[in-house]
């Protein structure tokens, strides 16, 4: 069949949006009628190439839509269910055996490799050219795209898909990191640093969790505003205050737990020596292959500190998503606000504004 994607050709260039042949979904697969996808900073980097991901090929990677078909092999799925996707894994290494999918073995050639594991693509253009696909198990910015079926999560028939694609990968990451592995106890102390949609979604995770004190770290002052109107009990703009000596004078000594989001390598040590003594901090911002962060092992050795690098909140997606959902309903987890939606033909000012910070979390739809 015939649907029209956004096609990546080239690092820093606009999408072009083409109309592509679309082939048959495999038995384990689903065919998707996406109706939103949101926009990540992921699909930018890739776009530009920080991993050196194929291209042409289609992004997106926080898609939400109907299935329209279902592959002989799949159960559990009918035609007409509304679904989230998540990332794609193998269900079968160890990592994903317990319980720990996203750190899935061969989790980069699944979610990077842009093709299924026989090398086939599920695009191509009219001239026979294959396009690459299946990009984190999805390819969503395209209007109909198949789907390995065990990264698809069933929603209710009531949940707004325009809203919800985002659940499957940048909410996912902020609100996973904080509940799923930092696991902060009521009335405790964290602070998180940049207040992008990731940073944004793990505060509002941190509140849910029953934080006391909540500290947000950024150099805009408009977004900063925007995380007290949120929940944020104190915010520190780090163009104007150290913030590892405010954050100790918050919280008395440091905090108990911290998330950067940024992969900026200076942010990072700045994490390291805002913890107070066995806090446990968390990254969760991607960075460029090969960069390296200051960690002052000297200093740092008697602080008892634990730090962990975390993938997709280490989410289990069909648990995890749903949990989100019934936050949300529940009013605890207003991810909403975080939001902007973006027709599909202005999905490079999605990415420009989303670039500039004026827009942090757009959403395409269909």
């Amino acid at each position: 069949m015939k649907t029209r994607a956004a096609v990546a050709v080239a690092p820093e260039t606009d999408l072009e949006i083409q109309e592509l042949n679309l082939d048959e979904p495999r038995p384990d697969e689903l065919r998707v009628k996406m109706i939103a996808s949101g926009v990540c900073h992921t699909d930018a980097i890739i776009r530009d190439q920080w991993y050196p991901v194929p291209q042409p090929v289609v992004l997106g990677h926080e898609g939400a839509g109907i299935v329209q078909e279902v592959g002989s092999a799949v159960s559990g799925f009918e035609v007409g269910d509304k679904v989230v996707i998540g990332p794609s894994f193998c269900s079968a290494c160890k990592q994903c055996l317990s319980g720990h999918p996203m750190y899935c073995e061969i989790f980069y050639e699944r979610n990077f490799g842009v093709q299924r594991g026989d090398g086939s693509t599920a695009f191509s253009t009219e001239d026979g050219e294959s396009v690459g696909s299946h990009f984190f198990g999805q390819s969503s910015f395209a209007e109909y795209t198949n789907v390995p079926a065990h990264g698809a999560v069933k929603v209710p028939e009531d949940a707004p898909l325009e809203l919800l694609g985002p659940l499957g990968c940048g909410i996912m990451t902020g609100s996973g990191a904080v509940l799923n592995v930092l696991k902060p106890k009521p009335g405790s102390s964290i602070i998180i640093f940049g207040t992008g949609a990731v940073g944004m979604a793990g505060m509002l995770a941190a509140k849910a969790a029953g934080a006391s004190t909540i500290i947000m770290v950024d150099i805009v002052p408009e977004r900063l505003e925007f995380a007290r109107e949120l929940g944020a009990t104190h915010t520190v703009n780090s163009k104007e205050t150290d913030p590892v000596e405010a954050v100790k004078e918050i919280t008395g000594g440091g905090a108990e737990y911290a998330l950067d989001t940024t992969g900026v390598p200076q942010v990072f040590s700045q994490m390291t020596k805002s913890l107070g003594v066995r806090g446990h901090g968390a990254l969760v911002g991607a960075a460029k292959l090969g960069t390296e962060a200051p960690f002052d092992i000297g200093t740092l050795l008697v602080s008892g500190i634990t730090i962990t690098l975390v993938i997709e909140g280490d989410a289990v997606p069909k648990e995890f998503i749903p949990r989100l959902i019934a936050l949300h309903q529940d009013g605890r987890f207003p991810f909403d606000r975080l939001t902007k939606t973006y027709p599909f033909a202005e999905i490079n000012r999605a990415f420009a504004d989303s670039a500039a910070g004026t827009t942090l979390k757009p959403i395409i739809t269909f």
